[in-house]
């Protein structure tokens, strides 16, 4: 005589959590919302204008979860892929440390807080900003552009370049020529970022089938891309000085790492496409980070020295 299993099958979603905060914490990608606080914090202090300081660090805090939440619904969306790739397999849906739904969830509650709070206490056009950003990144690019199109880093870099001009609305209410070259800055910068890491990450990518420039075109053609954009990335970056609304010290240190920036890209161009160690694509990915950190940390010490000494450099 069969005996009826009475048991219920429970959605693995809606079981009691056992993460732990710092599996939330990970979630928010916090090297990723570092890099969009310093330059958001570079566009508000650049700003012409003031704005009350709890004011500001409200609006960087909201600027920062806003990040986080788009962190948050990326890996939600990506974590079928996570859990193939070896540099994102230990993130925590893949790893078992966060259910789906759990990210889900949370990625939504902190992106409805950011974008209200920044809307009420500071102005509505950088909650507009905030809440495109969060769209763009997790909706445009994520469950768009990523896994149909070569093309994904180039337009998807936009949600990455966001956050300065976010920080310059927020004291100016507007956005201007000067919160699009900061916007540029960052939007140029990125393919060649991304796809310098692309070059020694193809298999991965394609691995999971991400069309990501070497795996579509070829190593040659994405070190060709990658010199052409840095080309391009060299006057936008020594532009803040041009326009007057950085001092000369911007103006030489950009001009000198803008310089070693295209160095290394050149050093990558020259390097065989067939190259297994891709020593040179390495080099521009390690570089290429502390680029954008030094170009958006002279904007910020200038900025500061500024608005305590009045001292300009």
């Amino acid at each position: 005589m069969a005996i009826a299993d009475n048991t219920k099958k429970v959605d693995e979603d809606y079981v009691v959590s056992t993460a732990m905060p710092r599996d939330y914490f990970d979630l928010l990608k916090p090297r990723v919302m570092s890099l969009v606080v310093f330059t958001a914090i570079a566009g508000l202090l650049v700003a012409p204008g003031s704005i009350d300081p709890f004011i500001g660090i409200v609006a960087i805090v909201c600027i920062a979860i806003g990040a986080g939440a788009s962190g948050a619904l990326n890996m939600w969306y990506d974590a079928d892929i996570d859990a193939v790739m070896s540099r994102t397999e230990n993130r925590p849906i893949p790893s078992g440390r966060l259910t789906g739904h759990e990210a889900l969830t949370f990625g939504l509650v902190l992106s409805f807080l950011s974008v209200f709070t920044i809307g009420i206490l500071v102005n509505w056009l950088s909650a507009a900003l905030l809440a495109f950003t969060i769209f763009f990144y997790a909706v445009v690019y994520t469950m768009w552009l990523k896994r149909s199109t070569p093309q994904n880093i180039v337009i998807g870099g936009a949600a990455g370049a966001f956050p300065p001009m976010i920080g310059w609305a927020a004291v100016t209410g507007t956005i201007s020529p000067e919160s699009i070259v900061l916007f540029a800055i960052i939007f140029i910068w990125t393919p060649p970022h991304f796809w310098a890491l692309a070059l020694f990450k193809a298999k991965d990518y394609g691995d999971v089938g991400v069309p990501m420039m070497p795996n579509v075109a070829g190593n040659r053609s994405t070190q060709n891309q990658i010199l052409i954009y840095s080309i391009v990335l060299a006057p936008i970056a020594v532009a803040p000085y041009f326009m007057g609304f950085a001092g000369i010290t911007y103006g030489v240190v950009s001009g000198l790492f803008t310089a070693a920036f295209l160095w290394f890209a050149f050093k990558c161009w020259k390097m065989p496409s067939q190259d297994v160690a891709m020593v040179p694509a390495k080099k521009l990915f390690a570089f290429s980070i502390l680029y954008l950190f030094v170009l958006f940390g002279v904007l910020i010490v200038q900025a500061v020295l500024n608005i305590i000494f009045n001292i300009a450099i």
